[in-house]
């Protein structure tokens, strides 16, 4: 009987989707093709020129029966994904902000997947959890506080409102949950009214308050305390302030100790949204815009904007954070996690499972280290400046709002023989043009009432002369658009 078994057993094919000399080889294969792909990236057209639904009729309907070789689907992501990327990583690519990557980061990622751990408890990857631990000295978790890499900004923003949220539900009771009022500019990103929707804030008690051009778009404290002052009159109770460090649209800095000050005084959990511009403060020429952070709650930051990584999220005090996030089923239950000697991320964020994601972090931090990570924001600030340097020179245009990390905000000036409407069409026919080249990819926000076009200097291989050859495209754009004026 146990003889059938083993000979059945011998003779059943069996698929092995991880041989080390295959993937060895065919690793090799992607590794060139992506090689080459940056190493082109140049001729393809920076925004794709595809119409929607393009790909549907470009592959099968139905997914082989049989393997089909890397070199064949290589092929294919040549000739059918290929065309339909907006390429991020082109040095042409000056749109919303950059989406870095290194080579640091590249390894890095593939150490992550090689492991494929799960992290959800120290137990399930001793290592995942304290690498991500080994954080510089101001934010050791020999102190009471903490960090941990989250998915995105969005999911930072909302793990710190459940803290919050439940917090303040401790303190004041369950029937005031529709009594929480949260507050920012109108500036914020618009993932902050999202998560406080997800944690039960009625959308009238978000709170975004105007800002205006002459303080720089950002958050004014005399403004936050009349509105705080005037929701307690009327029974309202302030949870939450979120302060934004580069906001999206302009990068306008909101005054962290100014806003915390006020919060403070009023019980609130204060959040940095850190995300663009927090990098920038790894240089000490950065450092005063965060005057005051030792008063906020919590911080977070997207390293894969500026620093070639991923994305994290600090607080102050964890233990809100734990408490409003922590689930221990029996079969996770182990005795290092019993005994409280030891983090488990689990309770630090909305999934349960994780992916070794500091690894990248690590990778990027010891082959680069501090000095070259600061040389590669001031590059970008510099080669921002030197754009805003073009538009200053040129009379047709001007500087909206003063540049002061990688994003320069500028427009056609406004003609003073027509109105408003016809500078902000002018300049959507600049943008839609020189975005329709294909050579240069820029986006557009709305700032103060004001079209603005949005300059964003950060894209890993882009350098001076790529800045030169977008502002040469712009005035030739420019001289086209006025001629028929």
């Amino acid at each position: 009987m146990g003889k059938n078994i083993e000979s059945n057993l011998a003779n059943t094919p069996h698929f092995n989707p991880l041989n080390p000399q295959e993937f060895r080889k065919q690793a090799h294969e992607m590794v060139d093709f992506i090689a080459d792909y940056y190493q082109n990236i140049d001729s393809y057209p920076v925004l794709s020129q595809v119409q929607p639904g393009y790909l549907r009729a470009n592959l099968p309907q139905n997914a082989p029966s049989l393997p089909e070789s890397l070199e064949t689907i290589l092929e294919d992501v040549k000739n059918q994904i290929i065309p339909g990327m907006t390429h991020w990583l082109s040095p042409n690519f000056f749109a919303f902000f950059p989406s870095t990557v290194s080579t640091a980061g590249f390894l890095g990622e593939m150490l992550c997947t090689c492991f494929n751990s799960v992290g959800f408890n120290w137990i399930a990857s001793p290592a995942a959890t304290e690498l991500e631990m080994l954080l510089p000295k101001s934010f050791m978790f020999q102190g009471t506080g903490g960090g941990v890499i989250q998915n995105t900004t969005s999911e930072a923003i909302l793990v710190t409102l459940i803290a919050a949220r439940d917090k303040a539900l401790d303190v004041d009771g369950s029937g005031n949950l529709n009594k929480f009022v949260v507050y920012a500019s109108d500036q914020t990103h618009s993932t902050f009214a999202k998560a406080c929707k997800m944690v039960g804030i009625s959308p009238r008690n978000i709170r975004l308050i105007p800002t205006t051009i002459d303080a720089g778009f950002s958050l004014s404290p005399i403004q936050l305390k009349a509105a705080v002052e005037a929701d307690m009159e009327n029974g309202l109770v302030p949870l939450y302030l979120c302060v934004t460090l580069g906001t999206t649209s302009t990068t306008a800095v909101d005054p962290i100790e100014l806003l915390a000050g006020v919060a403070k005084e009023h019980g609130m959990w204060v959040h940095v949204d850190a995300a663009y511009a927090g990098s920038a403060c790894i240089c000490p020429e950065f450092h005063h815009h965060l005057n005051g952070v030792e008063l906020v709650d919590s911080l977070s930051l997207s390293p894969h904007k500026w620093l070639l990584s991923g994305l994290d999220c600090w607080v102050k005090n964890p233990t809100a954070l734990v408490k409003a996030l922590s689930t221990n089923p029996e079969y996770l239950r182990n005795k290092q996690s019993e005994s409280d000697s030891v983090v488990d991320f689990k309770d630090w964020q909305v999934g349960t499972g994780r992916r070794f994601k500091s690894l990248r972090l690590w990778l990027i931090f010891r082959t680069y280290g501090v000095v070259n990570l600061q040389d590669h924001i001031r590059s970008d600030v510099g080669m921002a400046k030197i754009f805003e340097d073009f538009v200053r020179s040129d009379p047709r245009f001007e500087i909206v709002v003063p540049r002061e990390f990688g994003l320069v905000c500028f427009r056609l000036n406004p003609d003073e023989n027509f109105g408003s409407d016809y500078t902000e069409l002018s300049n959507q026919k600049l943008l839609d043009w020189v975005n329709s080249t294909g050579r240069v990819y820029m986006t557009h926000t709305k700032a103060g009432g004001i079209y603005v076009l949005r300059f964003a200097v950060g894209a890993t291989l882009t350098g001076d002369n790529h800045v030169v050859a977008a502002w040469k495209l712009i005035k030739e754009g420019a001289d086209a658009l006025l001629k028929t004026v």
